[in-house]
């Protein structure tokens, strides 16, 4: 019996009822990480040869998030739920903080440990002024730098605020949910 609920929406794609099975199958597994009724949206898409499959599982405090995409449906399913899995065991002693956040998980992978593969490390800090700029301005202020993303003031609401190159060449815009 499976306890996560499971919202599961298709873009340019039916679910039929193999894939929704093969998703709360394979997903399912990930149960055992989290209280009951806890809630994973899954969004399956199709882009000409790309199989995609988005799972974000919210927990207080975080928010548990893999994609993957191969040529098969199937094997983007399998291959998002071991992501996941490998997530959680690595980020276990960040993600359940046992003050907050273990409300969020089962009581099995909280008291559980697992090994960490690697430390997040952080190896450099860079510190610099933040000028009030348009998201417009931001992006070019990103090209010209040669990075993927840019933290910038926002002229227009006064936050801190992030731009990010996506693919096909359009751009994302980050801001502060208040």
């Amino acid at each position: 019996m499976i306890c996560m609920k499971f919202v599961i929406i298709g873009r340019n794609l039916e679910v039929t009822p193999g894939l929704r099975a093969a998703v709360e199958d394979k997903i399912g597994k990930l149960e055992k990480y989290f209280n009951p009724d806890t809630e994973a949206h899954v969004t399956l898409s199709v882009e000409k040869e790309r199989q995609k499959i988005e799972v974000t599982i919210p927990v207080k405090g975080s928010i548990i998030r893999s994609e993957q995409v191969s040529n098969d449906m199937y094997v983007s399913i399998d291959l998002v739920e071991e992501i996941i899995e490998r997530q959680l065991k690595k980020y276990k002693s960040k993600i359940v903080d046992k003050q907050q956040n273990a409300g969020s998980f089962s009581k099995t992978f909280v008291e559980n440990d697992y090994m960490e593969d690697e430390e997040v490390k952080i190896v450099r800090t860079k510190k610099f002024d933040i000028k009030p700029m348009y998201p417009e301005d931001a992006c070019i202020q990103m090209e010209l730098l040669g990075h993927n993303f840019f933290v910038f003031c926002n002229a227009e609401t006064d936050q801190v605020n992030v731009v990010y190159k996506r693919k096909g060449d359009t751009y994302g815009l980050i801001e502060p949910e208040l």
